[in-house]
């Protein structure tokens, strides 16, 4: 008896006709044998809990650099947080949520170290620019070799609103899976919320300022965490629901507070100069660790091993940046450009 044939069985009859069956998987790059026991879009999420890349997101900024504090959100504990907000839509739609667990565990594995500022500094020096969306197909793809289905790989590329629509209006823009939409939904519900948590907890912003600033907007999303995520949440899937489910979205309202609070962070936390100064030297390091590594290939081989033939030095120096730690980042940058200490004994 093969187990899995039972669960792809039990998802058809379960789930909703719009969700990603299983069974219907557009299929992995490399053809390879199906397991007995779990479905494709189970092994994904495996595939991804399971790879170094994973495990680096708890070593990695999401805001704030190396904070001392513990209950700061990491780049890990942020990706966790929206599998949790996702997972929660799916269900609530019968939608497939071992496809969008999978595709919110990978969604930013290819993030850069020191978050943002790590990202735009690449993305002014490395040739043709870099995305963290594409770096995070590339690190599944190239760097670990995962061989995720279609489905997961469209929906990790396509998480990304930085700048542009939480919900947009350009079906290319979209996933190809509802599982995949919800992702993106997800991903900002996430960082608004525990950016804003955090940024109250380092007294980057006062509850007055947010009061002053945002304050209406709050009276629609909700006055604490919890209760934004679970307003947040319940618009999405109701106004999904009423629209018939062609794609997931959210109410005007909703979006429309939700794109002023995004706008007020990045005002006043993201460029705020608490966080902003930090992210000028953090921008530094990368740059001169880029400048170093892709002027001296035999440092650099010495540094990561055999590289792969045929591959643009620029682009190797790139991954190993790119998936660097905060903390290896500033141990590299300490190696290289700092004089070491004389060690007597």
């Amino acid at each position: 008896m093969i187990i899995r044939k039972e669960l792809e069985e039990r998802e058809r009859r379960i789930l909703s006709p719009r969700a990603m069956f299983s069974s219907a998987s557009r299929g992995r790059l490399v053809r390879e044998k199906e397991c007995d026991l779990r479905m494709a879009f189970q092994r994904d999420r495996d595939r991804i809990l399971h790879s170094k890349a994973f495990r680096r997101l708890k070593h990695k900024t999401q805001v704030f650099l190396t904070p001392s504090g513990d209950h700061y959100r990491t780049r890990l504990t942020h990706t966790l947080e929206v599998s949790q907000i996702a997972r929660t839509i799916a269900r609530a739609l019968g939608l497939n949520e071992d496809l969008t667990e999978a595709i919110a565990l990978g969604h930013d594995l290819g993030h850069t170290p020191f978050g943002h500022a790590g990202e735009e500094v690449l993305n002014k020096i490395v040739p043709g620019g870099f995305r963290h969306p594409e770096q995070s197909l590339r690190v599944v793809d190239e760097i670990e070799k995962l061989n995720l289905t279609a489905e997961v790989r469209d929906g990790i590329v396509k998480h990304t609103k930085r700048g542009g629509p939480i919900v947009p209006e350009d079906p290319a823009l979209m996933a190809i899976t509802l599982e995949g939409q919800i992702v993106r939904v997800a991903d900002s519900i996430a960082y608004l919320n525990h950016d804003l948590d955090d940024a109250l907890r380092a007294k980057v912003i006062t509850r007055k300022t947010v009061l002053t600033e945002v304050g209406d907007c709050l009276k629609l999303l909700g006055a604490s965490h919890s209760q934004r995520i679970g307003r947040m949440v319940l618009d999405v899937v109701d106004t999904t629901q009423q629209a018939g489910m062609p794609h997931i979205s959210a109410g005007r309202d909703m979006l429309k507070s939700a794109m002023r609070l995004r706008r007020f962070l990045d005002r006043e936390v993201y460029n705020g100069a608490a966080v902003h100064d930090d992210f000028v030297k953090a921008s530094k390091v990368i740059r001169e660790l880029y400048e170093y590594y892709t002027t001296s290939p035999e440092a650099f081989v010495r540094e990561v091993g055999k590289t792969p033939p045929g591959a643009e030095p620029y682009r190797l120096v790139c991954d190993f940046i790119s998936g660097m730690t905060d903390r290896y980042a500033f141990k590299a940058y300490e190696k290289i450009f700092l004089p070491q200490p004389w060690m007597i004994v």
